[in-house]
């Protein structure tokens, strides 16, 4: 078994998969692309491997997926064989992919804010600071009634590649210039994740709880 991942240390969309492998007991190779400032995922040679630029891309004896989304599947899919971080039950393997594209898509809004604040990306801050706000305010309210239900997770009893694919980049997103302080369920579940056996923080996230 052979896995690679093209990897960016302060990437929170890479850092999930490292996360992932991480859980799993995985072992792998990094091959680190330097995405900023040399855009080196911008070159023949990357694109040549992932034509829309982008990282993470895992290499998996052949299988060769980009979004890091996907990877998660992947990886959960092929060797979590309790499947515990993908739940196959109807009750919670929709529920789950929900939160999964919810992570890819309004969550994205945290890392644009950071994109701007640390790599000095144009955009539009202010738009991505309140689409960034809305998103976590959804998440807040779920994870607020899951604790009232005496839930921790945001699908079932236990934590699930949705709260995986989330983590990062809520917790990131004081690099964007968005605190967590209107949001205390979030807090709790950023702090209750840190505590999973095998976390490992990335530059912005501590480990300490």
């Amino acid at each position: 078994m052979t896995i690679t991942l093209h990897d960016y240390s302060l990437s929170g969309s890479c850092y999930k998969v490292r996360l992932m492998l991480g859980f799993l007991g995985l072992e792998y190779q990094r091959r680190q692309v330097d995405f900023y400032p040399g855009r080196q995922h911008k070159t023949p040679e990357f694109l040549a491997i992932n034509p829309l630029g982008q990282l993470p891309v895992l290499e998996d004896d052949g299988l060769v997926l980009r979004d890091a989304q996907a990877i998660l599947c992947h990886l959960a899919n092929k060797y979590d064989k309790d499947g515990t971080w993908l739940p196959r039950d109807p009750a919670s393997f929709g529920p789950v992919m929900m939160w999964l594209m919810f992570a890819g898509g309004e969550l994205m809004a945290a890392s644009s804010a950071r994109l701007h604040d640390v790599m000095s990306y144009d955009l539009d801050i202010d738009a991505a600071r309140r689409s960034a706000r809305a998103a976590f305010r959804v998440l807040d309210d779920h994870l607020t009634h899951r604790e009232i239900d005496g839930g921790t997770w945001i699908v079932g009893d236990h934590p699930t590649i949705a709260d995986l694919a989330c983590f990062p980049y809520v917790a990131l997103s004081g690099d964007g210039g968005i605190g967590h302080e209107e949001y205390p369920a979030i807090r709790n579940w950023l702090r209750e994740f840190r505590k999973l056996p095998g976390f490992h923080a990335m530059s912005g996230i501590s480990e300490y709880v």
